[in-house]
């Protein structure tokens, strides 16, 4: 299972709007090839960064599968307009749970 962590900044004053395009879209992510789940995690400090922590079966579905998808067009379709600048994506593994 990989987890990618995208840190999105979004104008202030769309919030609301951005978190509706992101429920919007949840089905674009439910059908993408590896999906497993979707996290929004808000900020507290920032209550303009969110981070979306989605769980994909493998690396590829999620940069190969789904970001060379139409479902991935019309994703930024619905968000990107709410983007203060550009997401930052990373991505993590599970090394030991404790």
């Amino acid at each position: 299972m990989i987890f990618e962590m995208a840190q999105i900044d979004v104008k202030p004053g769309m919030e609301s709007a951005f978190e509706q395009g992101v429920a919007k879209a949840a089905p674009l992510f439910r059908r993408a090839r590896g999906w497993r789940g979707l996290q929004v995690l808000k900020g507290i400090e920032q209550p303009t960064r969110y981070t979306l922590m989605i769980s994909w079966e493998t690396l590829d579905d999620h940069v190969v599968h789904f970001r060379n998808s139409e479902d991935f067009k019309e994703w930024r379709k619905l968000v990107g307009d709410f983007f203060a600048g550009p997401p930052q994506v990373t991505h993590s593994q599970v090394t030991a749970k404790l």
